[in-house]
């Protein structure tokens, strides 16, 4: 479990494009991923809305461990 230091350790817009990088690196794309300015603080990364046949794609690709 990550701890409150983990957290703060994380930039949220290096965390975005590494994600966007694998996610890219697997032929996928999140066209809505982006960081979420409305709470600073929370340091959230918003993943946004995808068609289904994406995020079966994306369930996929976690399930194998897809490696660039």
């Amino acid at each position: 479990m990550a701890t409150e230091h983990d957290r703060d350790a994380i930039d949220p817009y290096t965390a975005m494009e590494s994600l966007r990088a694998a996610l890219a690196a697997a032929g996928i794309v999140l066209p809505s991923l982006s960081v979420d300015t409305a709470s600073p603080a929370l340091q959230l990364v918003d993943l946004g809305r995808v068609r289904s046949d994406v995020a079966a794609r994306l369930a996929q690709a976690i399930q194998t461990g897809v490696r660039a």
